[in-house]
Order: structure tokens, then C-alpha cells, then sequence
């Protein structure tokens, strides 16, 4: 059986073209991740079209993926952080 410490993040590291690298709570990521979902111009994954809020898209892209291609040559990218061992 898995240790339940592999299910648990403190946060997540975030990498965004032409900025420095960012620690985010849960909940700032999913509030980034919604803004860009709302953007037109930002190719979303096809899957999350099941989904009828953008919340629930912003979950699900936050725990099943660690990239949104946002355009050319821009990028974000997200990894979980534990703090502690």
C-alpha cells in the first residue's frame, strides 16, 4: 500500500516563459491555471471539455498535467512540492 505522504503537496513550484520561478499555493495555482482557461488564445486539452465549470477544468489540469502550452514560445509549467519528508 502507498505511503499517504505521496498524495500530499505544500505547493508547487510554477515555471512561466519570461519569469522567475514561482511557489504557489493550491490555491493561487488553480486561480493561474483558470485565467489562462479563460483566454481564447490558450489551446486547452481537449479532455477537459467533460467538464462543465472552468473550476473543475482548472482542478483536473492541475492534478492530472504539469503543462499548458499558452503560445508560442511561452510556456507554464507546475510540480508539486512537499516540505517535509
Amino acid at each position: 500500500m502507498a505511503d499517504s505522504i505521496m498524495y500530499q503537496e505544500d505547493g508547487y513550484v510554477v515555471l512561466e516563459a519570461d519569469n522567475p520561478e514561482q511557489f504557489l499555493t493550491p490555491e493561487e495555482l488553480q486561480a493561474k491555471l483558470k485565467t489562462y482557461l479563460l483566454d481564447e488564445q490558450v489551446e486547452i486539452p481537449r479532455e477537459l471539455s467533460k467538464f462543465d465549470s472552468v473550476d473543475e477544468q482548472a482542478k483536473y489540469l492541475m492534478e492530472n498535467y504539469f503543462e499548458l502550452d499558452i503560445g508560442a514560445d511561452k510556456f507554464l509549467q507546475w510540480y508539486v512540492v512537499r516540505l517535509e519528508k
